[in-house]
């Protein structure tokens, strides 16, 4: 009797193995088709088409920098410095930005999109379930940010928050797992990237980009910096449509 029981128990073990891994294999996939859903909703919201505001700080080894710029899409001129370290900008600041903007524009035009995309950003074959709750579904991922250079291939590592209720990627965060170099005679020893998105009736917007790093350049030069940029007062503006006076 002994001896049966013993059996009983393992097979009752191995039954119960083989039915928590295929729940968790079901799991996992049913994660990957809502996070790869919330990327085409990230990707189909028009945000050429939001009215915002972002506040910018940047701390580069000391030196503090911070801004308000207002973006308003249907102005022939979209994007405005409302105030510079704190003060109202001068012309020239005013000047200065103004043709900052038209330069990331016209790059943007020639294919170069500085936009995050996170179809690349985010290495789907790669997902794994962290954790599950009623709200939130969480996520690690493998990353390889082409920008970073071959060397930071296998020293990243991703984590993604999805939100269940509005179906939607809430959170990102980046970090090194191994220093690496970018460049030539640049270190990096430690880097943190996150970003936090908001959805306003179906539209995913970004809501605030934060990054920290630090390491060295050429040996001699420390590098220490930070910089987070909040986006806030989003407002939908409709597309500019030409009237048509034919009477159509």
């Amino acid at each position: 009797m002994k001896i049966k029981h013993y059996l009983l128990l393992i097979c009752f073990a191995a039954v119960s193995n083989v039915l928590a891994a295929k729940n968790t294999t079901e799991e996992l996939v049913l994660a990957k088709d809502k996070v790869n859903l919330a990327i085409i909703k990230f990707e189909h919201t028009h945000r050429e088409f939001w009215s915002y505001n972002v506040s910018r700080y940047e701390d580069e080894e000391g030196d503090i920098s911070s801004s308000i710029e207002q973006h308003s899409p249907q102005l022939s001129e979209p994007w405005l410095l409302i105030r510079i370290n704190g003060q109202q900008p001068t012309k020239k600041q005013m000047r200065n930005f103004a043709e900052k903007k038209q330069e990331q524009n016209k790059k943007m035009k020639q294919g170069e999109n500085i936009q995050l995309k996170l179809r690349e950003l985010i290495n789907q074959e790669s997902l794994s379930l962290v954790s599950t709750d009623e709200k939130h579904i969480v996520m690690a991922f493998n990353v390889y940010l082409k920008k970073l250079g071959k060397d930071s291939s296998g020293k990243l590592q991703g984590k993604l928050i999805y939100h269940k209720d509005k179906q939607f990627i809430e959170k990102i965060s980046i970090w090194n797992n191994e220093t690496f170099s970018p460049m030539f005679s640049a270190k990096i020893t430690d880097l943190a990237i996150t970003f936090t998105f908001l959805d306003i009736n179906g539209s995913v917007l970004t809501k605030q980009n934060e990054m920290k790093m630090k390491g060295r350049f050429a040996y001699f030069t420390e590098i220490n910096e930070s910089s987070v940029d909040n986006f806030s007062d989003y407002l939908y503006t409709l597309p500019f449509k030409v009237r048509d006076f034919s009477g159509n």
